[in-house]
């Protein structure tokens, strides 16, 4: 059937959830999504979108007696269906949602008990478009990728960082010692697993004590300074913030540390908490428990890009973005690297929607020139912080090592990113501290525009980086590459 005919299908209820002549869905009213549908049961396309519109939104699955006028106002619409590729776009009036900037609030609406209804066998989100009415709501990152390189005094380059492993085991002194030993080397961050917490073999406050005497003689031996990424995330509010005010008080220098939240399983509760306490701190946002919603072969949840989109309008300074099948996690450029250019620049085209975090008019003329200077400078400026939303960073881990970080900027096609390797640091033959200089140097060859072979050839830590990784009979690489991580 054409539209047309699916039209005549619906019955009194499910039109009042959709309107195909939708004047201009962009006016700034409507938060717009499209999700791929594949019907469930005997309902057609448009009926099923339908009733995902209605329980999205105000509705259920009959009419309510106890409707006002008012109320059908806030019904979300689906306004265009795109048969052959079971696509559907819904406007949601923006007023639908909580005024006070609330994250969680949306996604209950548009990723909530749609996913459970026998109307639909595949409800995939794809893309979300924000208006700048709904911007301005929400606080957007505070501490961002500018302010860490301000304090590492490191620009044209990526972020070099690591991952403490093993995982999980190592005591509050050895999880110290491998971060000093990365840092000593030449790395930049430093950052706990997603899985660390207040392990009786690692006392978190011991931890923290350790890791923070550890910076310190870093710095003062490399003449560098450093950021280490501690995560907060816990069982309760109380606990959480504990841990945030340990770390403040700890004698470390603001701007050395960083906020890791499990942002999925924690809840953006949690992550807007952290923003809205700690402005002056880098929230860094972890995605652990995402695969279950992201990956393209489940067809409900939704993609990468609609995560990391509600990282940045939640306020996360960074957020995992995945290494765009260069490293060993799932992912492609066409889902890692949109995702991760449309958190950092002011406009970027998505999956569907382009996206502008400006929160001004697209044809002010100081706004066009924002947008020019974003991707040639690459740098938010704080005296018009109220002409857009500020940036999130990319942060890249997962089966990366140092000679794939020239193939992964490639593919990124620019270097605003922080790496966080974690094998291909403490794997490398001479230690983590031959690691992290293999990296740095892998990096020197990259700036330099030397092939990092040749480089090698008076770069001794880097060579030996080369010889191991890239061995393709090295059975214990093989096996470190398929390790669970980040």
């Amino acid at each position: 059937m054409d539209i047309k005919e699916l039209l005549t299908t619906l019955n009194p209820h499910q039109s009042a959830y959709v309107n195909l002549d939708l004047p201009n869905p962009k006016n700034g009213e409507y938060m717009l999504c499209v999700f791929h549908l594949i019907p469930g049961g005997k309902l057609n396309m448009l009926q099923a979108a339908c009733e995902v519109s209605a329980e999205s939104s105000t509705g259920t699955n009959f009419a309510v007696q106890t409707e006002t006028a008012f109320s059908r106002e806030m019904n979300s619409l689906v306004y265009k269906v795109d048969i052959e590729k079971n696509l559907v776009w819904i406007a949601y009036p923006r007023r639908l949602f909580d005024r006070g900037g609330n994250v969680q609030n949306i996604l209950t609406y548009i990723a909530g008990n749609v996913f459970g209804m026998k109307e639909v066998q595949a409800l995939k989100l794809l893309d979300v478009r924000f208006p700048s009415a709904m911007l301005e709501q929400y606080d957007g990152p505070s501490y961002t990728l500018d302010d860490m390189r301000a304090y590492l005094n490191v620009y044209d380059r990526p972020i070099l960082g690591t991952i403490v492993k093993p995982k999980m085991g190592l005591t509050s002194s050895e999880y110290a010692e491998v971060a000093y030993d990365f840092r000593r080397g030449g790395g930049d961050f430093v950052k706990n697993d997603e899985p660390q917490a207040n392990q009786d073999f690692c006392p978190y406050d011991k931890m923290v004590k350790y890791v923070t005497e550890a910076i310190a003689k870093a710095v003062k031996e490399t003449w560098h300074k450093k950021v280490h990424s501690f995560n907060v995330s816990a069982s309760d509010y109380e606990t959480m913030i504990a841990r945030c005010e340990m770390i403040v008080n700890s004698g470390m220098e603001k701007g050395s540390y960083a906020f890791l939240i499990d942002g999925t399983t924690a809840g953006w509760m949690a992550v807007q908490t952290l923003r809205r306490k700690y402005p002056d701190v880098f929230i860094h946002f972890h995605r652990a428990g995402h695969g279950a919603f992201t990956r393209p072969e489940n067809p409900i949840g939704y993609t990468v890009l609609v995560l990391s989109k509600f990282a940045r309008l939640a306020g996360a300074s960074g957020i995992h973005t995945g290494t765009a099948g260069v490293g060993k996690m799932a992912g492609t450029p066409e889902e890692d690297v949109t995702a991760a250019h449309n958190i950092f620049w002011l406009d970027e085209p998505g999956h569907i929607f382009e996206q502008s975090r400006g929160e001004i008019p697209e044809n002010d003329k100081d706004r066009i020139k924002k947008v020019q200077e974003d991707h040639h400078q690459h740098v938010t400026k704080e005296d018009d912080s109220w002409r857009n939303m500020k940036k999130c960073c990319p942060i890249i881990s997962g089966g990366l090592n140092p000679t794939l970080l020239k193939p992964f900027i490639d593919v990124m096609e620019d270097v605003d990113f922080i790496t966080t390797m974690w094998a291909g640091c403490h794997a490398h033959p001479g230690g983590t501290q031959k690691g992290a200089t293999a990296l740095v140097q892998s990096c020197e060859a990259y700036k330099k525009g030397i092939d990092i072979h040749e480089y090698a050839k008076d770069h001794e830590e880097l060579a030996q980086a080369i010889e191991f990784f890239e061995k393709k009979d090295n059975k214990d690489v093989r096996h470190a590459a398929r390790r669970e991580s980040n």
